[in-house]
This record gives structure tokens, sequence and C-alpha cells, in this order.
């Protein structure tokens, strides 16, 4: 009898570190920029694309931007076992306090595509939130 072998793993793992940019934010206008930096980390068993990313971005009065597009910062990298990928970015929301969440949609070698979610974390101006 034949054993299959296991499947690849799909375990793709994202960070987020973000922060608040005061001198490109206009407060009086209802406008806050913060920067965010991104890695991608791939502790599977399978090299993995990046094909897409889908954010969601909430302010405070609960207003969602939902952004979608092709790879990351005009790239789709393509990350192989044990590989990272980091990338900055930024958003623009009308309050001082915010969430981000979302995913990347990625495809294996195989040909057999998986989101790799992207918990939400929180954007706020510094001594805003505890």
């Amino acid at each position: 009898m034949t054993q299959k072998p296991p499947q690849p793993s799909h375990a793709i793992e994202v960070d987020v570190d973000c922060q608040f940019i005061e001198e490109k934010s206009e407060p009086e206008r209802n406008r806050y920029l913060f920067a965010y930096a991104v890695t991608i980390r791939n502790n599977g068993t399978a090299p993995a694309k990046l094909l897409t990313r889908h954010w969601l971005i909430t302010d405070s009065n609960n207003k969602i931007q939902e952004v979608r597009g092709d790879g990351v910062i005009g790239q789709q990298p393509r990350l192989k076992p044990g590989e990272e990928h980091h990338y900055s970015s930024a958003a623009m929301i009308e309050t001082s306090v915010g969430t981000m969440r979302g995913s990347y949609r990625m495809i294996d070698d195989e040909g057999v595509e998986f989101d790799a979610p992207i918990e939400q974390f929180v954007l706020s101006i510094p001594r805003t939130l505890h």
C-alpha cells in the first residue's frame, strides 16, 4: 500500500507595526495618517506567492474603507518556507482612532489558492488609548 505524502502546510504569518504620522496629518480637517510596516513570513512547508490584498479600514465613526488590489506596493512576492517579505504603506482615516484587518490571497506551487488572514490592529494617535 502506498502512502500519500502529507499536504503542504499553508502557514503564512503577518505582523504589522503601526505609527501615527503627525507631520502629515491634519486633525482640523479630520485627516489622520498612519504608517504601517508589514512582515509576511512563510512558516509553512510549501512556497507561496502573494496574489492580492484585501483591507478593511474602520474609523471610530464606523466609516469603512475597503481596499482590494493586486500584490502589495506593486509586488507579488513568492516566499519559500522560512522566508519573509517586508513592506511599508499608510492609511488615512477621519478620526484619531481606528482599526485595520484583512487578508492576502496566496497561491502555492501546485496552484492551490488560500487566504492568509491579517489580524485586526489598532490605529491610534499617541496617548489616546491606554
